[in-house]
């Protein structure tokens, strides 16, 4: 049996996915795999639905991300995705298309945090996206919740590795 697995890290803007997920995947030797690098390189920002980048535009994200995260796995490679993940119909498409053990795992921080830590960064999204994408990305949980809020990242990475450890 293939002892193959993926990591699905998604939650708002300035929750610490990307930062968690780089490091997670140095941690195990997995393999790293940003969702927003992806809708950005394919130009597939511009469909919006509600407001938002529509769900049509992360289904073929995933395409792309699935076919490219497969060669991994088949190889016995852990993958890590980090994303929005915005819509659920985008993680259960993700998760439709890679037949592999997995866990999704959500990331929480209070709306105020994110914006403050978005403010941190060298590429700021800015206040209204961070508040934007904050309120979609809440709109529902999905997986194991994470409370990020008065972590450092090392302590959200234990918390992680942790449950890791026990599913895989």
């Amino acid at each position: 049996m293939n002892k193959a697995f993926y990591i699905i890290i998604r939650g708002p803007l300035g929750s610490g996915k990307s930062t968690i997920s780089q490091k997670l995947a140095k941690d195990i030797g997995a393999e790293y795999f940003a969702v927003d690098r992806v809708l950005d390189e394919f130009d597939l920002t511009k469909d919006k639905e509600e407001g938002y980048i529509s769900q049509k535009s992360f289904f073929k994200a995933n395409e792309i991300i699935a076919e490219r995260a497969d060669k991994f796995l088949r190889k016995g490679k852990a993958v890590i995705f980090d994303g929005n993940f915005y819509w659920k119909s985008a993680i259960e498409d993700l998760i439709s298309r890679l037949d592999y053990n997995h866990q999704v795992f959500t990331l929480r921080a209070s709306v105020d945090t994110c914006i403050s830590r978005d403010e941190e960064r060298g590429k700021t999204h800015g206040e209204m996206a961070a508040r934007v994408v904050h309120k979609k990305s809440t709109s529902f949980d999905y997986g194991i919740v994470i409370d990020t809020e008065n972590k450092t990242p090392g302590q959200t990475l234990s918390e992680i590795e942790k449950v890791i450890r026990s599913f895989f």
